[in-house]
């Protein structure tokens, strides 16, 4: 893990799982069609409170507390669209042909059925509160046949959340450089309103407040604490930023070029790209952090409405993020790596049916199995095709399999999808065991193998060193090898974007 500000005391935790746990008990009773309260983070690492993290969560680390959180969930892509994309239709990104923002999934399979859509056609009401697919980027917005109503604040750029407030104070934070069309940090004293994640809480617990009768299927999409780093002023206070230890920044030894990126997201493009000063890392570092806090206080929001409305007992709440980010580690910023910073998600499922509230569990899963889980958790009828496995034992208490594992990929170029080519130069596969992190570098027209990598994470969790060659290793490594070519099997060109009928020419 990463750095900590502030000690947790064990009583606080104490009180907010005795509260919560009252709270469930005066509910109703569970109904036979359980409901869905769907929560997705953007960009969020596992920095929250009840996964050991830095962050101030009290109201994450309550749903914890009355649920299972998975320590080990995996993204299949550390990019916005192809992970929602992934997630959303229970299909990898291989199979979508999709690993970049500009694509929507549905210019490449249209008929695809998405975890909502399924939901719909199974009589419950879909509602769509913020981001859930991805956004501005692509020619469609969203996936309005997925949902039984209009979405909210669903289209849009991060770079626009600017404070909607009268006369808003005057920012404190130093960095000086841009984000989209504000600035990279902000730091105002204004209401939780004046940004997105304000918004969308306060729409969900209005939407939430409508949904009197009947099972419903609710997808609230938090934008944090995805850049701009502009969460509201009392949150920042939260945190004080002389305390943050210095992050090393040193890239793993023996590690090929391949695996690191530009940090174009937020070091801007490479011609144009200036060094971090210590305090700028420092205030990058702080405002992550803040906006973890602040969209901590906006599933609490909803979590609050919810219970409002009587029906906790009934529903199932699921917190997710999308995918991992790295703040200066191995000299990177943002997401596109195959590293576990990137890969690395949070994952909370809290089904008020079954009892012992509170449990961890090391099993490896990954974020392509939320669909078959849910499908499962709701008794409906799973659609054919799907990719993940259902977690649903675990949630009931029963131990993960032996012999488990995560994949996660990404492309190089990080954004090809910016060239006039739009096709990968190579594609990175990575797999997670329980020992090991294993990534091997294909070419994308020919499938050699040009680059390989492999993380002890017994003895370097950080992954700082690259022992694809330690012969200690060696069964480890095979072991990995021989399930990565099993679930993505070397062959000369991948699927491309003109397979799938997509046009790539600007």
């Amino acid at each position: 893990m990463s750095f900590y500000v502030f000690p947790r005391k064990s009583f606080q935790i104490a009180v907010i799982t005795a509260w919560w746990g009252l709270v469930v008990c005066a509910g109703r009773a569970p109904a036979e069609t359980p409901s869905v309260l769907f929560i997705m983070a953007d960009d969020l690492r596992c920095d929250v409170g009840c996964m050991g993290g830095p962050a101030l969560t009290p109201h994450i680390d309550r749903l914890a507390a009355r649920g299972v959180l998975f320590e080990r969930a995996y993204c299949q892509q550390a990019l916005c669209n192809p992970s929602r994309s992934s997630l959303l239709t229970g299909l990898r990104p291989d199979t979508l042909g999709l690993w970049c923002n500009s694509v929507h999934f549905r210019e490449l399979k249209p008929d695809a059925v998405t975890l909502p859509r399924w939901f719909k056609e199974h009589g419950y009401a879909t509602r769509c509160v913020g981001k859930i697919f991805h956004n501005w980027h692509t020619a469609v917005h969203g996936d309005r046949q997925s949902w039984s109503a209009d979405e909210f604040l669903h289209y849009a750029t991060h770079g626009d959340d600017a404070p909607q407030a009268a006369d808003p104070p005057p920012s404190t934070a130093i960095v000086q450089r841009r984000y989209g069309k504000g600035p990279l940090t902000e730091c105002r004293d204004v209401a939780d309103e004046a940004y997105y994640d304000g918004r969308v809480a306060a729409e969900a617990a209005r939407v939430l407040g409508d949904l009197k009768s009947g099972p419903f299927f609710l997808a609230v999409g938090f934008w944090k604490p995805h850049a701009p780093f502009n969460a509201p002023k009392k949150y920042w206070d939260l945190y004080e930023r002389d305390r943050l230890p210095p992050v090393e920044a040193t890239r793993p030894a023996h590690a090929p070029a391949i695996a690191f990126h530009e940090s174009t997201e937020i070091l801007g493009p490479p011609d144009r790209q200036a060094p971090l000063s210590p305090e700028e890392i420092a205030e990058l570092r702080h405002g992550y952090l803040a906006g973890i806090s602040y969209l901590d206080a906006q599933v609490g929001r909803v979590l609050d409405a919810l219970e409002r409305t009587g029906r906790a007992s009934d529903t199932i709440v699921v917190f997710v993020s999308d995918h991992g980010f790295h703040l200066g580690e191995h000299g990177l910023w943002a997401k596109t790596s195959n590293f576990e910073l990137d890969a690395h998600v949070p994952l909370l499922i809290a089904d008020p049916r079954i009892g012992h509230g509170g449990r961890k569990t090391r099993g490896i899963v990954e974020l392509v199995d939320i669909f078959p889980t849910l499908v499962d958790a709701c008794g409906l009828p799973a659609p054919p095709g799907l990719e993940g496995t259902c977690l649903m034992p675990i949630v009931r208490g029963q131990p993960k399999a032996a012999g488990e594992a995560a994949f996660t990929q990404h492309p190089r170029p990080a954004y090809f999808d910016r060239g006039a080519v739009k096709q990968p130069e190579a594609m990175g596969y990575s797999i997670r065991t329980d020992r090991v992190r294993y990534t091997e570098w294909r070419d994308y027209a020919t499938g050699t193998v040009i680059a390989r990598e492999l993380y002890d994470h017994t003895a370097d969790a950080a992954e700082l060193r690259n022992a694809i060659d330690d012969p200690r290793l060696a069964p480890s490594r095979r072991e990995a090898e021989r399930r990565l070519h099993g679930q993505f099997p070397s062959t000369v060109g991948g699927p491309s974007l003109q397979s799938q009928g997509f046009k790539t020419e600007d």
